[in-house]
């Protein structure tokens, strides 16, 4: 079985490859110290087992867990029991296994993947959003009893404020009255994506992401936990 092991911690890599090579059917092909360098390979390889620590800067191995959507399967490496009720959700976790590992709790982990290795592995499940009607490329705004047109391709962001939307372009902001839940409805879901209960951008638009913002135009949105798997789903990594 073809393996990678991600993990933040050097030590952790190292002990983990360690205890692989113990098993003539356990084949290490690649390490990480960061989940996002092994999305992009992911992307272009494919591998029987992921080792994965649950605990990495601002990426934890349940949000990545949630960005693959045809996960193998995966051995959780953790120093607590916190997401222990929320990994088991996961058909692709196999395993949960608290550090410091041992030699005999992590036989006991390769015996649990060779029971289920022939099996397929559920896919996890992705929210689908209402499919938008995408033939149209502009919308209208009232503004002071006069209709506006804006094209789709020119919104960068719309920001929730109280009763109120803003919506802002390259060079002008409008405000409207309305929810950020009606303009969604109303934008295609081809480009536009929520990263945050208070913000919705133009996917096409971004220049940057760094942590947990991501940069369009001049805006620095924030990024929610809760949004963040759909948004590396969304990423042509490479």
């Amino acid at each position: 079985m073809n393996c990678i092991i991600i993990d933040d911690e050097a030590t952790a890599r190292a002990i983990v490859a360690q205890l692989c090579a113990n098993f003539s059917d356990l084949n290490v092909v690649e390490q990480f110290e960061s989940a996002v360098e092994a999305i992009k390979f992911l992307n272009q390889q494919q591998v029987d087992v992921i080792f994965l620590d649950i605990h990495m800067p601002g990426f934890t191995g349940v949000d990545f867990v949630q960005t693959l959507k045809n996960p193998p399967h995966i051995v959780l490496t953790t120093s607590d029991t916190e997401f222990a009720i929320e990994a088991y959700e996961y058909e692709a976790i196999v395993d949960y296994i608290v550090k410091p590992i041992t030699p005999e709790r992590f036989e006991k982990s390769i015996q649990k993947l060779k029971k289920v290795a022939s099996q397929p592995v559920a896919k996890t499940p992705v929210p689908k959003s209402e499919s938008n009607n995408s033939s149209t490329t502009d919308l209208y705004i009232n503004i002071d009893r006069r209709l506006i047109k804006l094209k789709f391709n020119e919104i960068l962001v719309v920001e929730a404020k109280g009763d109120y939307i803003e919506i802002r372009l390259e060079k002008d902001t409008y405000r409207v009255h309305t929810t950020l839940k009606k303009i969604k409805e109303k934008l295609p879901d081809s480009s536009f994506l929520q990263i945050h209960r208070s913000y919705i951008i133009n996917f096409n638009k971004i220049i940057d992401i760094e942590d947990n913002s991501v940069l369009i135009g001049k805006n620095v949105v924030p990024i929610s936990r809760s949004n963040r798997p759909e948004l590396m789903r969304r990423l042509n990594l490479v």
